[in-house]
C-alpha cells in the first residue's frame, strides 16, 4: 500500500524525486512535528506555493501545533511584504490568521502579529475589533502585552474620541498610567478631561508618579492648567481647588496665589484678581512668597495701565478715561510705596516676637504720630518677653522716649511705670528700664525724682531671690543688678550727701555684687573727702572679695595710693602690704608689684632690702619678663653699689636665663669687664659663652669676640679663639639637630667633606678628618675676612709665623716685651718655634705643627 501511495505521489507534478525520502518519513510518522519541520526546511528555498501546500498538509494533520502555525503565518506575511495592500493575497493571509486563531486563540503572539498586520493594512475598524477580540480571548495577565500596541494604534488615529474611549478602558486596569492619558489629552486639546483626570490623580494619596513627580508638582501642573485655560475647563471649581492647595502646601503659597490671580485675570475678572493679590500679600509669611506675589501684582498693574493707555490713544481723549487712567497710576504708585511696610508685615507674621522688626516698622511710619503710637501699642502687647528676639525692654523705652520727644512727660512716666511691671526674661532688661527712667528725669532736671526712682528700683523686695534664679520674676531679683546700683552711686556722688553715698557703696559690697572698678571708685570717693583710712579699708574689703587676677587692679591702686599718702612714715605697714600682695601672686602680675616694692625700699628703706627685692623679683616674675627684670636689677645695683657689684648678678643671670638672653648677658658682662680693664675676665666670659654659640647661627658673638681680641689680645689669644671656634662648631656638628642641616649643605656644596656628614663613621683616620674640617673652616674664615685699608689686625691659622709676630706687635703696641728664660735655646727655632710649644705649657719641648694640632684635638675630643 505504501509503495502504491508513494508511486501515486511521484506521479504528481509538484513532488520531485528528492522529496521522496521526506514523503516516506511523513507517511510513516504523519503526526511528528519534527518530520514536517525537516521537510519544510528542505523546501524553504523552493517554490512558495509548494511550501505553502506542505504547511497546509502539516496543519491538517497537526492543527494544534503552535510551532507550525507561527512559522506558517510568518512565512505567508513575508511573501506579501512590499506589495500593495489592495492585493488579494492580503485577504488570504487574513483568513489564514483567522483559521489559526480557531486553535491558537490563547496565544498572545499570534494575536499581536495579526493586529500588527491589520494595522499595516490601515484597516482601522477591523484592527480595533481584532484588538478587542484579543483582549477578550486572552487572560488578564496577558493584557499588558496587547495594550501598548493597542494604545499606539489609538494615538495615531485621526479620531481623538476613539483613543479617549480606549484609554478609559485601559485606565480601569492600570490607573497608575494616568499621566500618559493626561499628556495625550493635553496634546489633543481636551483640557477639560485632562483637568478632571489630573484632579483625580492629585486627590489620590496612593498614586505614585512613574515620571518621578511629587504630589506638589502634579498640583502645580493642575493649577497652571486650569488657571491658564479658564475658557476650556468647565468641569472644575478653580477657586476651590487652588484654595485647597493653599491650605495643603503652606510652603509654596506664592505660586498658588499667583495661579489663582492669573485665572481671574484670564477670565476677565480684574477686580477679583486684585482682591486675590491683596489677600495674598496680607497672608503670606515668607519673603520668597511675598516677592513672587508682589512682583506678579506689580506686573499686573503695569499691564493694566499699558492697556488703558493704548485704549485711550485709540479712542481719543475722554475725561472719564483720563480719570480712570490717573486712578490706576495712583493705585500703582501706592502699591510701590507700600512695599517696605508690606515686607515688614510679612516678617512680623513670620516671627511676631522680633523686636528689631517692630523698630523698623516704627521708622517706616516716621512723621505719622498716630500710626507710631498704634504700632508701639501693638508691639508691646504682641511681643512675649520669653520668646522675644532682641530686647523687649527697648520697645517700652522707645515708646516712652517718643512721648518725651513730643513733651508728654506724664504719658512717658506712665509707659515707664508699666514697663517696670513686665516679667522680662533677663534682669538686665528690667534694670535697663529703671536706668532709662532715671535718665529721662535727669534730662528734665528732676534730680530728686531720679533719686527716688533708682532708690525704688534697688529697694529690697518682700521676697528675696538670687540673681540667677530664673524661677522667680525679675522684679524680685533686680535689687542685685549692678547696673542700677552703679547709676544710683553716681547720682548720690553728684547730688546726695556723703553718708548716703557711702551707704550705697557699703550696700553694694554687702550684696557681693561689686566689681574691682566699684571698689576703686569707692576708695577714690573716700579719698576725695579726705577719709584716707576709710579708703584703705575699702581697698581691704575689695581684696577680701576677689582673687587673682581680678584683685590685681585693686592691689596696684591700693599700694600706689598708700605710698603716695604715707611714704616712709609707715614703712613696716607698707612692707606687710607688699608681702601680703605678693603672697599667691601669679608670675604674670608680679613684676609691677615688685618694682613698686623695690622703689619703696630705695626711696624710704634700705638699699640692701631693695636689692633683695630685685633678687626675689628675678625668680618670681614670668619667664618672658625675667630678662627685663635682670636688666633693671643690674642697672639699679650699678647705680647704688657700683659696677663691680653687678658681677654676681651677671653670673646668676647667665646661669638661669635661656641661651638667647644668656648670650646678651655675656656680651654685656664681658664689655663691662673690658671697660674696667679686666681683659682676662672678659676673655674668660667670651670663652664660657662660646659653648652656647653655634658659629653658623650667632655670627655676631664671634665677630664681637674677634674685635675684642684685635683690640686687647695677641697672636696666641687670637689663635686660641679660632681653636675654640673650630671645636665648638665640631661639637655642634655631632649633634643630631645640626647633622641634617650639615647634610643638606654637603649635598649643595661641592667643597663639603666626609667628616661633615658622618665624622668617625668612615674607615679613615679621625685626625685626618679633623684636619680636613679645620681646613674647610679656615677657608670659610678667609672668605669672611673684612676688607680693611690697613693691614689686618688679627691672625689666621694658615699665616706664616713671621707675619704672626709682626701682627702681634701691631695689635698691642703697649705690650711689655719680656725675654724668655730659654731664649737662647729657641734661637735656632726662629719665630715659628715659639708658637709650637706644647699646649700644656709644662713640657718645654718643641713639637711640629702637625704633632701640636693632633695633641690638642685628641685632648679636646676626650
Amino acid at each position: 500500500v505504501a509503495q502504491r501511495t508513494l508511486l501515486s505521489s511521484v506521479a504528481r507534478p509538484e513532488i520531485e524525486e528528492d522529496d521522496l525520502p521526506y514523503e516516506e518519513e511523513i507517511i510513516r510518522n504523519p503526526y511528528s512535528v519534527k518530520c514536517w519541520m525537516r521537510y519544510i526546511e528542505f523546501k524553504q528555498n523552493g517554490v512558495k506555493s509548494v511550501l505553502n501546500m506542505i504547511y497546509e498538509r502539516a496543519l491538517k494533520e497537526l492543527p494544534g501545533s503552535y510551532k507550525l502555525w507561527y512559522n506558517y503565518l510568518r512565512e505567508r506575511r513575508k511573501q506579501v511584504k512590499g506589495k500593495c495592500i489592495t492585493e488579494p493575497a492580503y485577504e488570504e493571509i487574513n483568513n489564514c490568521h483567522e483559521r489559526a486563531l480557531v486553535f491558537m486563540h490563547k496565544m498572545p503572539r499570534i494575536w499581536l502579529d495579526y493586529c500588527q498586520f491589520l494595522v499595516a493594512q490601515c484597516k482601522i475598524t477591523r484592527s480595533r475589533r481584532t484588538f478587542d477580540r484579543a483582549l477578550r480571548a486572552l487572560p488578564v495577565t496577558q493584557h499588558p502585552r496587547i495594550w501598548p500596541l493597542y494604545l499606539r494604534f489609538a494615538r495615531n488615529l485621526p479620531l481623538p474620541e476613539t483613543a479617549i474611549r480606549v484609554y478609559r478602558r485601559y485606565l480601569k486596569l492600570s490607573p497608575e498610567n494616568a499621566e500618559e492619558y493626561i499628556d495625550y489629552l493635553r496634546s489633543c486639546s481636551k483640557l477639560d478631561e485632562a483637568a478632571v483626570r489630573l484632579a483625580a490623580v492629585v486627590n489620590d494619596e496612593s498614586f505614585v508618579s512613574k515620571e518621578g513627580k511629587s504630589n506638589y508638582q502634579l498640583w502645580h501642573e493642575l493649577c497652571d492648567l486650569i488657571s491658564q485655560n479658564p475658557d476650556k475647563v468647565n468641569s472644575l471649581n478653580v477657586g476651590a481647588i487652588i484654595r485647597g492647595g493653599l491650605t495643603r502646601f503652606t510652603d509654596q503659597l506664592g505660586k498658588l496665589w499667583c495661579s489663582l490671580a492669573d485665572y481671574y485675570i484670564r477670565s476677565g475678572h480684574f477686580e477679583k484678581a486684585r482682591d486675590v493679590y491683596e489677600e495674598a500679600i496680607l497672608t503670606v509669611v515668607t519673603v520668597r512668597d511675598f516677592t513672587q506675589v508682589f512682583d506678579s501684582y506689580a506686573q499686573f498693574e503695569e499691564s493694566m495701565i499699558a492697556a488703558k493707555m493704548e485704549t485711550t490713544s485709540e479712542m481719543g481723549k475722554d475725561e472719564e478715561e483720563d480719570i480712570d487712567l490717573e486712578l490706576r497710576l495712583a493705585r500703582f504708585e501706592q502699591l510701590i510705596a507700600r512695599r517696605p511696610l508690606l515686607l515688614n508685615s510679612v516678617l512680623l507674621r513670620q516671627n511676631p516676637h522680633n523686636v528689631h522688626e517692630w523698630h523698623k516698622r516704627v521708622k517706616l511710619y516716621e512723621g505719622k504720630p498716630r500710626q507710631i503710637i498704634n504700632t508701639y501699642t501693638e508691639a508691646v502687647q504682641t511681643v512675649d518677653p520669653m520668646k522675644a528676639t532682641g530686647k523687649p525692654s527697648s520697645l517700652w523705652v522707645s515708646f516712652a522716649k517718643f512721648y518725651e520727644e513730643n513733651e508728654q512727660l506724664d504719658d512717658a512716666r506712665t509707659i515707664f511705670e508699666k514697663a517696670t511691671k513686665v516679667n522680662y526674661k533677663q534682669v538686665d532688661d528690667l534694670a535697663g528700664v529703671w536706668c532709662e527712667y532715671g535718665e529721662m528725669e535727669l534730662r528734665h532736671e528732676n534730680y530728686e525724682q531720679a533719686l527716688r526712682i533708682l532708690r525704688k528700683a534697688t529697694a529690697i523686695p518682700s521676697k528675696k531671690a538670687e540673681y540667677f534664679d530664673v524661677s522667680e520674676p525679675v522684679q524680685n531679683r533686680v535689687y542685685k543688678s549692678l547696673k542700677v546700683w552703679s547709676m544710683l552711686a553716681d547720682l548720690e556722688e553728684s547730688m546726695g550727701t556723703f553718708q548716703s553715698t557711702k551707704a550705697v557703696y557699703d550696700r553694694i559690697i554687702d550684696l557681693r555684687i561689686a566689681t574691682p572698678q566699684i571698689i576703686i571708685n569707692y576708695a577714690m570717693f573716700l579719698e576725695e573727702h579726705n577719709y584716707f583710712e576709710e579708703s584703705f579699708k575699702a581697698y581691704e574689703r575689695g581684696i577680701a572679695l576677689f582673687r587673682w587676677p581680678n584683685v590685681y587692679d585693686i592691689w596696684n591702686t591700693y599700694l600706689t595710693k598708700f605710698i603716695d599718702r604715707y611714704g616712709g612714715k609707715k614703712l613696716e605697714r607698707a612692707r606687710d602690704l607688699f608681702e601680703q600682695a605678693l603672697d599667691g601672686c601669679p608670675a604674670k602680675f608680679a613684676k609691677t608689684i615688685y618694682l613698686l616694692y623695690a622703689k619703696l625700699e630705695e626711696e624710704f628703706g634700705l638699699a640692701r632690702h631693695a636689692m633683695a627685692v630685685y633678687e626675689r623679683a628675678t625668680q618670681a616674675v614670668d619667664n618672658t619678663e625675667r630678662h627685663h627684670m635682670f636688666n633693671i636689677y643690674i642697672k639699679r645695683a650699678a647705680e647704688i653699689y657700683g659696677v663691680t657689684y653687678t658681677r654676681a648678678i651677671y653670673q646668676k643671670a647667665i646661669e638661669v636665663l635661656p641661651d638667647e638672653h644668656s648670650r646678651d648677658m655675656c656680651l654685656r658682662f664681658a664689655d663691662m669687664e673690658s671697660k674696667l680693664g679686666e681683659i682676662d675676665r672678659g676673655r674668660a666670659i667670651y670663652s664660657y659663652c662660646s659653648q652656647i654659640c653655634d658659629p653658623r647661627m650667632t655670627a655676631t658673638f664671634w665677630q664681637t669676640w674677634k674685635e675684642f681680641e684685635i683690640r686687647h689680645g695677641n697672636e696666641d689669644t687670637i689663635r686660641e679663639m679660632l681653636r675654640i671656634k673650630r671645636s665648638v662648631q665640631a661639637t655642634y656638628n655631632t649633634q643630631v639637630n645640626f647633622m641634617s642641616s650639615q647634610m643638606m649643605k654637603a649635598t649643595t656644596n661641592a667643597t663639603g667633606t666626609i667628616s661633615d656628614l658622618a665624622p668617625g663613621q668612615m674607615g679613615l683616620d679621625d685626625m685626618k678628618l679633623l684636619e680636613q674640617q679645620a681646613q674647610l673652616l679656615a677657608a670659610e674664615a678667609e672668605q669672611d675676612k673684612p676688607k680693611l685699608k690697613e693691614k689686618i689686625l688679627f691672625v689666621r691659622s694658615d699665616t706664616s709665623r713671621s707675619e704672626l709676630a709682626e701682627l702681634a706687635k701691631q695689635a698691642n703696641p703697649d705690650e711689655i716685651d719680656i725675654d724668655d728664660e730659654d731664649e737662647d735655646g729657641d734661637e735656632d727655632q726662629g719665630p715659628e718655634g715659639k708658637l709650637l710649644h706644647h699646649w700644656e705649657g709644662g713640657g718645654g719641648g718643641l713639637l711640629s705643627r702637625e704633632q701640636c694640632y693632633r695633641t690638642f684635638t685628641q685632648k679636646w675630643i676626650v
